[in-house]
């Protein structure tokens, strides 16, 4: 069996976990450089306020006290995620994070009644250590997980855990009350072509001819057939994989034409790939350099450039990264435009662990590759100590342009020192 948690509003329940006064209020999460509104609770869903509105659209709302906005804080829900999923890991065989607010977990072994009690008891755990409202729904394949999942949040009587066990009748009448748009991986566009076919619910799929569904679609929609029939068809991508390629990029808080400061920027982007890059135990042969102003400014000058610089040996030593960045920045760099967003992007990436010695290698190569493992080990240790940051080639420019707008966001409580929550006895 697998089960499918999904944490119920995540962006604003983490926040509220250390602002319990935003309990009941209408609250909205905003995007980068708080754009517009990308998550939401149930409360600011009642207002009508749709994913996505821009929050310039949302000022009368705010003047008025009706909903509180707040700018969002990544570094915050990344670390809540960790924990929930560390409570997962107690509670099943294995956990495969979807994204950072949806984990798919296995549950080998268990009777159905022992396995709804486990659930209701990982429901309940999760809240308790974490803060963190979820919900449970548990099927024969991950996209039955979702439809039960779909279940526990929208019918109150299931109570937040909603499990189908093979061959229960309650799984086909859930599947005839779900449209084709309710199900994972069926598009919009593919609604309407099932349609003229006369398929039209979950139920209508499941029962369709999987070989004729493969013939005049996909294999994929075919595998989506069968895993509705509860038939395991779909396994997910191995997240122990190393990418094949790192990218750090952000737009600006505000154009700006200064060199120094779209330079500084390329810098901590440079920096925190070279992070990644380590996490993951690969080295690098080529950094990919780029920038792009506002194409939607016509009344200013266009330029969105890019170089490659080839690194001269595999490497994931910062410090050859950033030379590498700085040569491709100052290939492409020209003087009057307004640049709106950089990135850094590491390519051609081999596992560190099979790189092969070349013949040209000496002793003192081999001592200067070991004085950079360790010197690397070191700065990583001290940043996943101390938080990240803390530890870094240059100092960044207070308030600098590249810098997001984050006008509303609340403390990184649980990996900044200097954010920590405070406690005064009165």
């Amino acid at each position: 069996m697998i089960g499918l948690i999904d944490c119920n509003n995540f962006y604003v329940s983490c926040e509220r976990v250390f602002q319990p006064r935003l309990e009941g209020q209408a609250v909205g999460v905003l995007s980068n450089n708080d754009g517009c509104v990308i998550a939401r609770s149930n409360e600011i869903k009642a207002l009508g306020v749709e994913m996505g509105t821009p929050a310039f659209e949302l000022k009368a709302l705010l003047r008025r006290g009706q909903i509180r906005l707040l700018s969002s804080n990544y570094e915050l829900y990344g670390d809540m995620s960790a924990r929930v999923q560390s409570v997962l890991e107690e509670f099943s065989a294995g956990v495969e994070p979807y994204s950072i607010d949806e984990m798919f977990v296995r549950f080998d072994g268990f009777a159905h009644d022992q396995l709804l009690a486990h659930c209701r008891d990982l429901h309940h755990k999760v809240r308790q250590y974490t803060g963190i409202p979820v919900c449970v729904g548990v099927a024969p394949t991950r996209t039955l997980a979702k439809l039960a999942n779909r279940a526990a949040k929208k019918n109150p009587g299931y109570r937040g855990v909603c499990v189908l066990p093979p061959g229960d009748p309650e799984t086909a009448g859930l599947l005839q009350r779900t449209e084709l748009g309710d199900v994972w991986g069926v598009g919009r566009r593919l609604v309407e072509r099932l349609a003229l076919m006369g398929i039209r619910s979950a139920w209508d799929l499941a029962q369709a001819d999987p070989k004729e569904i493969r013939r005049r679609f996909s294999v994929t929609l075919e595998r989506t057939a069968l895993e509705l029939r509860g038939i395991p068809c779909i396994e997910m991508n191995n997240t122990d994989e190393p990418r094949q390629r790192i990218m750090t990029s952000r737009s600006f808080g505000k154009l700006t034409e200064e060199r120094g400061e779209v330079h500084e920027a390329l810098r901590q982007f440079g920096q925190r790939s070279a992070e990644k890059l380590r996490a993951q135990d690969s080295l690098a042969r080529a950094v990919y350099v780029f920038l792009k102003t506002n194409r939607h400014r016509p009344d200013l000058p266009q330029y969105s450039p890019g170089a490659v610089v080839e690194l001269a040996q595999p490497t994931d030593d910062s410090r050859e990264i950033l030379q590498a960045v700085t040569q491709a920045f100052d290939a492409i760099y020209r003087p009057n435009y307004r640049f709106m967003k950089a990135g850094v992007m590491l390519i051609d990436l081999i596992d560190a662990n099979r790189q092969q010695m070349s013949l040209l290698d000496t002793v003192q190569s081999e001592a200067e590759r070991e004085r950079s493992e360790k010197l690397m080990a070191t700065l990583d240790a001290l940043n996943q100590r101390m938080g990240r940051g803390t530890v870094k080639l240059g100092v960044p420019t207070p308030n600098a342009a590249w810098h997001l707008r984050c006008a509303n966001r609340s403390p990184r409580w649980t990996t900044r020192w200097d954010e920590l929550p405070a406690v005064h006895m009165g």
